[in-house]
């Protein structure tokens, strides 16, 4: 069973950085391709950002294309998310999730997902 860990939010100024890391203490990740979610307050969970098993083809909403980098290291077994130019509207509580990897082309619903971690609170102040 796959149980994603993730780390490194926190509460930045707008403007600021922060990198999330998401880590399987029992499992080896390269078999999986691996995204990122974030879901504020009131809203639907949302896609921001997922990278295949490979490395080599990543994906980023428009929202945080050119801020935001996903980016995996599988000898540590460990996908980040640099987060730069933080702005309010990217407060949330963040979630990593993963699947096999896949031919399928879509990575940006939740239902193209298996397995999520608990999530970790990112608060951009203004």
């Amino acid at each position: 069973q796959v149980q994603l860990l993730e780390s490194g939010g926190g509460l930045v100024q707008a403007g600021g950085s922060l990198r999330l890391s998401c880590t399987d203490s029992g499992r080896a990740l390269s078999n999986y391709d691996m995204g990122w979610f974030r879901q504020a307050p009131g809203n639907e969970r949302e896609f921001v950002a997922s990278v295949r098993w490979s490395g080599f083809s990543k994906d980023h909403s428009d929202s945080v294309k050119g801020r935001f980098t996903i980016s995996r290291d599988n000898a540590v077994n460990t996908v980040y998310l640099e987060m730069n130019s933080l702005k309010p509207e990217d407060t949330a509580v963040y979630y990593c999730t993963a699947r096999i990897a896949s031919l399928r082309d879509t990575m940006r619903q939740t239902t193209d997902w298996d397995y999520w971690g608990q999530g970790t609170q990112v608060t951009v102040s203004s």
